[in-house]
Order: structure tokens, then C-alpha cells, then sequence
């Protein structure tokens, strides 16, 4: 399968390859945990990034996703609570019913604002958050789903200096959510599970040093 690349926008030099990141910030709707389910599992122990995900899942019932998630990936998943330190080598998957955002100081922030993009929790709010915080340090991937949220969230990383990944929509279970970041010119490159999996599992194990 092709890999498709946008090219960079002016004044971004630093190729994907040399880049060093703190964060990895994932957003998946409907057919997004098959992937997550490619990409967690491909992680190494030295896998020296935090990883921060939002899934739309039913706002008012218990998950048991990020156990699932958990048995496939040798990182540990949870679902954080307020105030914890965004911390290397974790993966915090977004509890039901709240957005999850990213503190200037590098902690976990919950809301109960209201909906975005019909989503509670948002894709859009963890990405524009993040991106704020980690600037050209954070890559976002964008899964599938049935809807447009992340899309915007993807065009603001990329606005504040970071790479963005987008699901290839014929490898999507919902082709939806892939197709309207690309519409909006959001995705530095376009691949497959697969190809991401063996991308993440790549990237270098160093992070700066948490303040």
C-alpha cells in the first residue's frame, strides 16, 4: 500500500525521522480499537513516550477498555485521574463521559463541559490541548470513525509545529473521520495500521525531562 505525504508547511524543516516526541495523542471512533488493537500491542517496553487517548464509548456505563487494551500492550493503560503527571512509557485512555486535556504543567486535566462534536469525550479538546502543551513534540494520529471530530484537532497540531497521522480510509471500518482530516489538508502522512504500528514502535526513546 502507498504511503501518502503533504507536504511540510513553510518554516518546517524537521523530517519525521529526526524528530524527538513527548507525546503521542490518538483519537478513535466507530472500527478505531482494531487499530488500537495493531498499534498498542507493537510497543515496545522502551518505549520512552506518553501516549494519550480519546475513544467515543457510551458516556454511562463502566468500560472495561483499558483492561482489554492493557493485556496487549506491554505499557502500562489506565484510565487517569485528575491532576496526575502525564508521565514516558504510559498510556492513558480517556474515562467515559469526560473530555481529557493536558495541563500546561503537564498533568491530567477531566471536564464535563458540554459535548463536542457530539462527543463527550472529544478527540478535538484532547488534541487542541495537547498541542498547546507539546508544540512540535507531540505526534497526533487520527483512527477511524463515523463522524468528523479530530479533524480540526489534527489541523491544530499541526499549526503549532507537530506530525500527524492519518488512518488510511480504506483500511478504516468507518471511513469518515480519516477522509474529513484529509479534506481539511490535517495529515502530514496517510498509512495503514500496520504501517503506523511499525512507525510508533520505531521512534526514538527519549523524551526531555518532565519539570
Amino acid at each position: 500500500m502507498n504511503t501518502s505525504r503533504r507536504p511540510s508547511p513553510p518554516g518546517d524543516v524537521t523530517p519525521m525521522e529526526t524528530r524527538a516526541f513527548d507525546a503521542v495523542a490518538i483519537g478513535a471512533s466507530a472500527g478505531g480499537i482494531d487499530a488500537l488493537n495493531v498499534l498498542l500491542p507493537a510497543l515496545p517496553a522502551s518505549f520512552g513516550i506518553a501516549v494519550l487517548i480519546v475513544t467515543h464509548v457510551p458516556p454511562h456505563s463502566p468500560s472495561c477498555l483499558a483492561e482489554t487494551l492493557g493485556y496487549r500492550c506491554v505499557l502500562s493503560v489506565t484510565e487517569p485521574d485528575a491532576g496526575e503527571p502525564v508521565l514516558p512509557g504510559r498510556v492513558y485512555l480517556a474515562p467515559p463521559g469526560y473530555h481529557m486535556l493536558v495541563d500546561d504543567d503537564r498533568t491530567i486535566a477531566l471536564s464535563i463541559d458540554s459535548s463536542v462534536r457530539y462527543s463527550r469525550p472529544s478527540i478535538d479538546v484532547l488534541f487542541e490541548s495537547a498541542a498547546h502543551v507539546y508544540r512540535e513534540r507531540l505526534l497526533g494520529i487520527l483512527l477511524s470513525g463515523a463522524n468528523d471530530d479530530g479533524a480540526h484537532g489534527l489541523e491544530v497540531i499541526r499549526a503549532m509545529g507537530g506530525f500527524t497521522w492519518v488512518q488510511d480510509p480504506e483500511t478504516a471500518v468507518s471511513s469518515q473521520m480519516p477522509r474529513a482530516a484529509i479534506a481539511r489538508g490535517a495529515a502530514d502522512e496517510v498509512l495503514s495500521p500496520t504501517q503506523m504500528a511499525r512507525r510508533l514502535a520505531g521512534l526514538p526513546p527519549h523524551t526531555r525531562t518532565m519539570t
